[in-house]
């Protein structure tokens, strides 16, 4: 895995079909908890998925090979190699098929699953949906053509069974995009009471792209039903470069996955600019749009203690003599152009 983000960083966006960072596979697999049964993905890249949810397992005292079965696919045959090999240094026995088109050929046709974890290509125009109107997977609206975004997250529904969970990451234009029939397949997937939270996350965890991005958590048998759990992490993470962040295990991570299981405990207290529970009337009053901010609202600054009055006296002050520098500067110019004939 250090091999492979060390190779994504000097592949920039090409990077993006076979890698997901590895903080943000961790944030997945710490909400979802997968310690016992079927584990899919159906773009799998390099299997970045299926190693985390691995090391879950036995972290938390369980079996690889007694407690998770794994099933993937890949559609590019580079990278369904590099998959196979991960998995097969690592003793973790998978079926991924042969490499393929997901939405044309599903190697796990008639598979259903305990776990779904994901990080499918943002915003994928060309994927053929004119060709699959009338697919059995549409359950929830007909995917437009030109984004394949609420392909990928139905196709993942279609194959979860009756008590099945899943995590996906997806462009934060899923949330409120109106285009084409996504807001009403969004309605109709937030009416079916399968939205079980939505994680905002910050920018520029990955090296691939720069799109906002969020986690979607779907649950066919909602330990809270009625009720979706919103968070708004992007203050949260830590710039280990100029171009990444990352979020930490011990409190970024942490924090999410925590308020996560008080939500599920119904032990949950909002906190304003960071959390907020929200009922499917709540969300309909919203225009079914999900982006965590609408809901979360905006932390209270804290009082630093000085007094208004006092605070703008020094404010004014501090800005008067910036005034007064940038006068000086200009000043300084026109003099020097002038020296070299270029007077304004």
């Amino acid at each position: 895995m250090y091999c492979l983000g060390k190779f994504a960083e000097q592949e920039g966006k090409l990077a993006g079909e076979f890698y997901t960072p590895s903080c943000v596979v961790r944030t997945l697999v710490e909400v979802l908890q997968p310690f016992h049964g079927r584990v899919y993905d159906p773009c799998c890249g390099a299997g970045g998925m299926f190693v985390q949810s691995a090391e879950f397992v036995k972290e938390h005292g369980g079996s690889v090979r007694d407690d998770i079965t794994v099933f993937g696919q890949e559609s590019n045959p580079s990278t369904w190699k590099l998959a196979t090999m991960n998995l097969a240094i690592r003793g973790i026995e998978a079926d991924l098929g042969n490499y393929a088109d997901t939405f044309f050929d599903d190697q796990h046709k008639r598979e259903k699953f305990d776990f779904i974890l994901a990080n499918p290509p943002f915003n994928l125009k060309d994927w053929g949906g004119d060709k699959l109107e009338e697919d059995v997977r549409w359950q929830y609206g007909i995917p437009p053509v030109g984004n394949a975004n609420f392909a990928w997250l139905q196709h993942m529904i279609w194959h979860l069974n009756s008590k099945g969970r899943m995590a996906m990451v997806l462009a934060n234009g899923s949330l409120s995009s109106q285009t084409g029939t996504e807001g009403d397949i969004r309605k109709a997937i937030v009416d079916a009471d399968l939205v079980d939270g939505i994680v905002a996350l910050p920018g520029k965890l990955f090296l691939t792209t720069q799109i906002p991005v969020s986690l979607w958590f779907i649950n066919k048998n909602k330990k809270q039903p009625g009720k979706t759990l919103f968070i708004d992490a992007r203050e949260l993470g830590t710039m280990v470069s100029r171009k990444l962040c990352e979020l930490k295990p011990d409190t970024d991570i942490k924090k999410i996955a925590d308020a996560f299981n008080s939500f599920h405990e119904g032990t949950l207290e909002d906190e304003k600019g960071f959390c907020a529970v929200a009922s499917i009337a709540d969300i309909a009053k919203q225009d079914y749009i999900l982006t965590p901010g609408r809901y979360v609202g905006i932390a209270d600054i804290e009082d630093d203690g000085e007094p208004f009055e006092e605070k703008m006296a020094r404010l004014t002050g501090e800005i008067a003599k910036c005034f007064d520098e940038s006068n000086r500067l200009q000043e300084q110019i026109k003099k020097n152009l002038e020296a070299i004939g270029y007077g304004l």
